[in-house]
This record gives C-alpha cells, structure tokens and sequence, in this order.
C-alpha cells in the first residue's frame, strides 16, 4: 500500500475522531472542569511566549511518563541552560505535575490532536531543535512533519513487549508512518530494540536503561500528603494495592476480609488504575460490609477504616512510601502488570501475579534476587500476605533487595541525555530564535551574541568596515568577518524568467517551509551526520504580503577554492583525489542528501586538500532512487561543459572514471 495513501487515509480518520474526541472531554469535564479548559491548546491555537521557541520538547503522555522523565528533564536543563525546554502531556493530572515539578523554568502546554494542520500550527510556532518522545507515545503526523522539518525526533525510555509488537505488525502499514520518521531511538532493554528493528524502524538505537530507577523516591510536590497520612497510618499495618484492574478489586477484598480477624490493624488501600472506575470499586467495598474511606473527601482516616480508596490520581508514590507490603496490580490479569520501580525505589516487599510480560525484565530482575512474591489467587493472596505482615524482618530484607537491585540498574537518565547531546552536536545550546514584526531570525549566539549584533543587510556591514570580499557570480554574497568568524551572507533571489520581474519574492510558507530555514536545518542535519558542510549561523524570514523574502548566512570555509576555479587554473588532481570526491558524494548519497545543483562550482577543495559542498538551496533529504545517478550525471555535465569553455580546464573522462571507481567502493 502506497505510503502517501496510508498516510491520507490515517489523516482523514483522526480529523472524523477530532469531533468525538473533543465531545468526550466536554463529557469528562463534567466531573473535572479541567478538561474543558485550554482547549486552545489542543489545536495549537494559543500564544506560545518568544523565549519557548527554539528548545527542546519533552513529551510525556500522563502522570506517570512525567516523573519518569523528570530526572531526564533536569538533566537536559543541566546540559542546556541557555534553553527553555517545553514539557507537553496530554491529561490534566499530567499537566499539574508538570506545574507542580517544573514551575515556570519550563513552558508547558498540551500536545495538540494529530491532525496535520494543529501539528504544522504547533511546529511552526515552537520551532524547536528536538521533540523528545518518553516510551511509545508515537503520533504519526508529529514525527513525520518533524521529519520533512529536518527535527530529530528521539524516543526515549523506549519499551516494546512482544504482545504490543504484534499489534504494530498486523498494523504493519500505519506503524510504519510513525517507525519510518524516528531518529534516535533509546532503549530500555536490547529485547525492544530487536522488536523495533524487526518492525523496520531503522533508526540509530542505544540501550540506555530505564528512566524509572532515576526517579527521586521522596517527590517534594507529596511532602504534605506524606506528612498529613504519617501519623495515622503509622499505627496501622498498610497493605496497598496499586493499579488494579477489573476482577481483582474482589479478589483484594475477599482476601482482606479473611486477613482481618488474624490482624486488626490491617487497612487495606486500594488504588485503582483507571479514574472511572473509582465508584465502581466504592460500591464493591460498600457492598462487601467493609467500612470504606475516600481519598477524595479529605476526612481523616479512623480506626474503623478497613478500606482507604485512593480515588487521587499522582499519589501513589505516597501510598506505597507508606506501605508495609505492595501488590502491583494488572497482574492477576492478563492485562501484563504494571511499573513495579516505584515500590522498588522505596525498598518495600513486592507482591505479584503472573502475568508481567508487560515488565518482564524488571520481574525477572526481582525473582532472581528473590525480591518479589508471586500470587496467582484468592489463597496464595491471603497466604503470602499473612507470612509477610508476621515477619518484618523478611520485609525489610526484600525491600533491601529490591532497592539495591533499583540502584544497580540507575542512570539512565545521564545515559539519555548524553546520547541526546551527541546526537544533537555542539551548537544545540548556543541557538537563539529572534522574533521581529512579521519576521523571524535563526542564529548561533556564540557568533552574534545578541539579537542586535545580527544583520541581513549588506550595506550594514559595510559601514562596520566588515565586508572582505564578494562572489562575482549572477547574484553577490557578500564576504563578512565578525567576532574573529569569516562567514558568508546570502539573499535568496528566483531564477530563471520569474526572477526577472519578481527577483526575491517568494510565495507565502510558513518558517519553517522557507528555503533559508530549509537549508539552514539540513546544513545541521548533514553536520550531525559527519558530512563536510558549512556552519550555518543565521537565517532570516521576512513576510510581506503574500510573501516572504529570506536570508542565510553560513560560516566561510577558509583558504579553500571551488573546483571550477582549480581546475580552470590548470592544477590537475590526481587520481586519489578523484577518488576521493567520488567517496565523499558517495557518503552524501547513503545518507539521503539530494544536491538539486551539484556541478563543479559548489564543490570547494581547501588548504588540507579537504572536498566540502555547498549550496544546498531547494535540497532535500529523499529516500533512495534514480535521483543519485540524476547528481552524478549532472555534476559530469557541468565538467564537460567547462571543458568546452576552457581549453585549460583540467579535466579529462579519466578523472571521471576514477571519480566513479571512488563512488562504487564507498557504496559497496
């Protein structure tokens, strides 16, 4: 199945859901008012404050995903503190920690639906450097307009079960809209990486770790709950359930009715997984004769309470510091368990049933330190739970294992963030975005130190005594020094018999489809794959009207001479260099690089006899195809032309033999 078709089809259906979606947050806001609000921002419509633009995005679906990402999130901030990160999730309790943790060193706003316009909206205002996707929230339309935008999208704390593999395979043709567009993938475990590249995602992969064995036991945004249940329950014997799920909620309480007579003091809380569920499991508390207290209704808890329900949501970290014993629900179940990380990170006895294959990794882990308890019914819940509550000291040494078993695994989140900062390069924390009336700047703040010091104006820099030179082609650049940096300014002019009357204006696109933005963000692209390229250090986009008109500026390559001009002087190469330049368009080709203009006047040869190529105007990066013998055949016609021009050009059909011998060895 074609995909431009697929992904037509995919964009069409969540534009028909949009309406139903939105509907269903209406309908949920009539318990929650929460989610009627900023309904902007689920379509990109809202604001978004000029020092957001240019960061990175940190997406993190709900609750959980946040503080799983949190220690990363310090990290980046660590790494990149010139940069103002924005943290999106798409639930309100999600977005509350995220104010709760982050405060205002962050922006923070709702990922918008996956329609193509509220993405394009999204993108466009943001223009980040990087969209960082925790685990496997992975909306097509996001990372493929991240792609076409030359946006690395990195997928963090990536895990895949074999269950889930399925799914993507027997969806094999939508998967790939989303598995086709990823750049880097960092994995909790080699068993995802294997499913994802069994899946066709061939994107640069690290095993990093899990992000869950970084999170800070103790979250500060808790402390009061923490304080406020201490003293209470410390008088009691706590057995929490955490993430149940339909048709262990009766087993829990059948369990705990035969439990209380032998202990007393036993107060069983319990959290159900999903909110609307909440009543349900009230009622079956009421109904089972067991003296019930909601969370919610902020009383305090008694010595007649058999069951507190945890009907908050971000607040089991709270009750499972609490706890005597733990059982991870989803597990009795075939639903495949939850994160047992929490409760290991607070060194508590685990409880479990048998069906983990969601975290079959961190079960095994456990089992093998002999840290965690398998239930699979009514009768082993009871017996299991009876031996752990007489004998604190086989809790405590189970805790002690666990917790020790979670240190061992940590890290990864400076493991992450490194890889994040290897792959993004150098110059990630030096970029700024200026914003001008109607107009909107790239540059590198380590070369313009502010906003002020740029200019797209050649006569500015003339009047700076600053201009060294000028290019004597059909349209000048202009050669400018600067902070000790030799760059290269260029206005974008049409060609052909439209620039004649028009010359540099060019039809309405949003910034990010301007050919400066283009060609700046594949110059980055090209340099974080290692390929010779210019610097690119500014770009400007300036709308008039229906158009725009735009400016780039890249870093001089010193001391160097574009072919033409050596081959015009009669400086012959040799066969080696020959080579080499068919190597070099060689490793241009593997890694997808389209030269709409490759001839012998945008290839330069510098003082260390180094090829490089510049002029990436209206270049792509495109799947493999006729394209590269097309660059091939139209860089020997620009030497045969020449040649006919010059009767000292140096340049004969062996230089191109051996130019293509080069070609063929590096793409064999």
């Amino acid at each position: 199945m074609p995909q431009l078709f697929v992904r037509v089809c995919y964009s069409v259906l969540i534009y028909l859901v949009t309406v139903p979606a939105v509907l269903y947050l209406l309908w949920r806001s009539g318990k929650d008012k929460r989610y009627r609000q900023r309904l902007a921002e689920r379509f990109a419509w809202q604001t978004v404050p000029a020092n957001a633009r240019g960061g990175i995005v940190v997406h993190a679906v709900s609750v959980g995903e946040v503080v799983a990402a949190t220690p990363l999130i310090h990290a980046l901030q660590q790494r990149y503190p010139h940069l103002r990160l924005t943290i999106t999730c798409t639930t309100p309790t999600g977005s509350e920690r995220i104010k709760q943790t982050f405060g205002d060193s962050v922006y923070h706003c709702y990922l918008p639906v996956d329609t193509p316009g509220a993405v394009s909206r999204w993108l466009n205002k943001l223009q980040p450097q990087a969209v960082v996707v925790l685990e496997t929230e992975l909306w097509p339309n996001v990372l493929q307009q991240c792609r076409r935008a030359l946006i690395p999208t990195i997928v963090v704390n990536a895990r895949l079960s074999a269950r889930s593999a399925r799914g993507y395979r027997r969806w094999h043709a939508f998967s790939q809209l989303a598995l086709s567009n990823i750049s880097v993938l960092l994995a909790q475990n080699s068993h995802t990486v294997r499913r994802f590249k069994a899946l066709g995602c061939q994107a640069e992969h690290l095993v990093s770790g899990n992000l869950k064995f970084d999170m800070a036991p103790a979250v500060a945004a808790l402390e009061g709950v923490f304080a406020q249940f201490t003293p209470v329950l410390a008088k009691r014997q706590v057995w929490v359930a955490g993430s149940t799920h339909v048709g262990e909620d009766a087993l829990l309480l059948s369990a705990y009715q035969q439990l209380k007579p032998q202990f007393p003091e036993l107060l069983l809380l319990l959290v159900p997984r999903h909110p609307e569920r909440f009543n349900a499991v009230a009622l079956q508390v009421q109904q089972a004769g067991l003296q019930l207290l909601r969370r919610s209704s902020n009383a305090p808890v008694c010595d007649a309470t058999d069951v507190l329900l945890g009907d908050s949501m971000g607040e089991l970290m709270v009750w499972y510091q609490l706890a005597d014993v733990v059982f991870i629900g989803g597990s009795l179940i075939e639903r495949g368990g939850h994160n047992p990380l929490e409760a290991m990170s607070l060194g508590k006895a685990i409880q479990s049933g048998p069906h983990v294959f969601n975290f079959a990794q961190a079960y095994q882990w456990l089992h093998k330190a002999k840290a965690v308890n398998w239930v699979s019914d009514e009768a082993s819940l009871v017996s299991n739970t009876a031996q752990l509550l007489l004998q604190p000291q086989v809790r405590k040494q189970q805790g002690e294992q666990a917790l020790a078993l979670y240190q061992q695994q940590s890290g990864a989140a400076v493991r992450s963030c490194q890889a994040i900062a290897d792959y993004l390069g150098p110059d990630t924390d030096s970029f700024c975005v200026g914003v001008q009336q109607r107009g909107v700047s790239w540059y590198q703040r380590d070369v313009f130190h502010h906003e002020t010091n740029l200019s797209f104006v050649p006569e500015n820099w003339q009047q700076q005594g600053a201009v060294i030179g000028q290019s004597k082609g059909r349209n000048i650049a202009w050669f400018v020094r600067h902070n000790d940096t030799n760059f290269v300014l260029r206005h974008y002019y049409r060609g052909g018999l439209v620039g004649k009357v028009i010359q540099d204006k060019f039809c309405f696109q949003r910034v990010l489809r301007s050919r400066a933005m283009q060609e700046f963000a594949l110059l980055r692209h090209m340099r974080r794959c290692g390929l010779p390229v210019p610097r690119p250090l500014a770009a400007h986009y300036q709308v008039s009207g229906g158009y725009y008109r735009a400016d780039l500026i890249i870093e001089l390559i010193a001391a160097s001479r574009d072919l033409y001009t050596v081959l015009c002087a009669s400086e012959a190469l040799t066969v080696l260099q020959w080579q080499q330049l068919g190597a070099l368009i060689a490793r241009f080709h593997q890694q997808g690089v389209y030269h709409s203009d490759l001839n012998c006047h945008n290839i330069l040869l510098d003082q260390h006899g180094e090829f490089w190529l510049i002029d990436f105007d209206k270049c792509a990066i495109r799947p493999n195809g006729h394209w590269q013998r097309d660059n091939l055949a139209r860089l020997q016609r620009s030497l045969v032309k020449e040649r006919g021009l010059h009767a000292d050009f140096a340049w004969h059909e062996q230089h191109w033999l051996a130019l293509l011998d080069g070609y063929n060895r590096q793409s064999a």
